[in-house]
C-alpha cells in the first residue's frame, strides 16, 4: 500500500529584517531598553530623544509597527489587568527581535545623512523675497533653535545618572553640539546677508560716471 502523498505546506513568508523600513527598527530600538512600554510611552520617549538626531515618528506609526513588530515576532504585548482603571496593552522585544536589531545596527553602511533645511532654501530664494523679510526669517529660525537647545539639555539632563541611558547621553550630547553649530551657521547666515546689503548700497549710492 502506497503512503498518500499531501501537497507541501506553505509557509507564511517572513519580512527580511533588511527591508524593514526605519521607522520599524526605531520602534524595536525604543523597546530594547529595560521594561515595557505602551504606544504612548514610546512616543514620548521618542519625542524626548529620537526627535533631536532623528525624527519622532507619529502614534499612528508606532502602532502600525508594533502591530508589524509583534507578526514578524520581534515584539510581544499584554494587556493591564482589572487593577487598572483603563485597560494599556504594553509591548516588550523579544530575543528574537534583539538579535534582528543588533543585526541591523551592525550593517556595514548606516546610509548618507540627508539635508532638507527649510531656511536654507528660502535664502536660496532670496532674490524674491525682501531683505527685511529674510533676515527675521534668520533671526525666527536661532530664536526656534536656542529653545530646542534648552530642551535638548534638559533631556541630556535627565539621562545623568542612568546606566541604560549612556548610549542616548552620548548621541543627545551629539545633539547638542549640533545646534551650538546651528546658531553658529545662522549668525553666519545674518552676517552674511548683512554683507549683501552693504554692497548692494554702497553700489547704489557711488556715482556714476557722466
Amino acid at each position: 500500500m502506497t503512503s498518500r502523498q499531501f501537497p507541501r505546506r506553505q509557509e507564511p513568508r517572513q519580512e527580511k529584517p533588511a527591508e524593514l523600513p526605519p521607522t520599524a527598527w526605531a520602534v524595536l530600538g525604543l523597546l530594547s531598553f529595560p521594561g515595557e512600554r505602551t504606544g504612548y510611552d514610546l512616543k514620548k520617549w521618542a519625542d524626548a530623544s529620537l526627535r533631536f538626531f532623528y525624527w519622532s515618528p507619529a502614534i499612528s506609526q508606532i502602532y502600525a509597527e508594533l502591530r508589524r513588530l509583534e507578526t514578524l515576532g520581534y515584539a510581544t504585548s499584554r494587556r493591564s489587568g482589572p487593577e487598572e482603571a483603563r485597560a494599556k496593552r504594553r509591548y516588550a522585544i523579544t530575543e528574537a527581535g534583539r538579535t534582528a536589531l543588533a543585526d541591523w545596527a551592525a550593517e556595514g553602511d548606516a546610509g548618507p545623512v540627508v539635508l532638507k533645511h527649510p531656511l536654507v532654501l528660502r535664502i536660496w530664494l532670496g532674490h524674491l523675497a525682501a531683505p527685511d523679510r529674510l533676515r527675521a526669517r534668520v533671526e525666527e529660525h536661532l530664536a526656534h533653535t536656542r529653545v530646542a537647545l534648552k530642551e535638548v539639555r534638559d533631556a541630556l539632563a535627565r539621562t545623568e545618572g542612568v546606566t541604560d541611558w549612556n548610549h542616548p547621553r552620548i548621541a543627545l550630547r551629539w545633539s547638542e553640539r549640533q545646534h551650538l553649530a546651528e546658531l553658529e551657521l545662522a549668525e553666519a547666515l545674518l552676517a552674511d546677508l548683512d554683507r549683501m546689503a552693504q554692497e548692494r548700497q554702497g553700489a547704489a549710492d557711488a556715482p556714476t560716471g557722466g
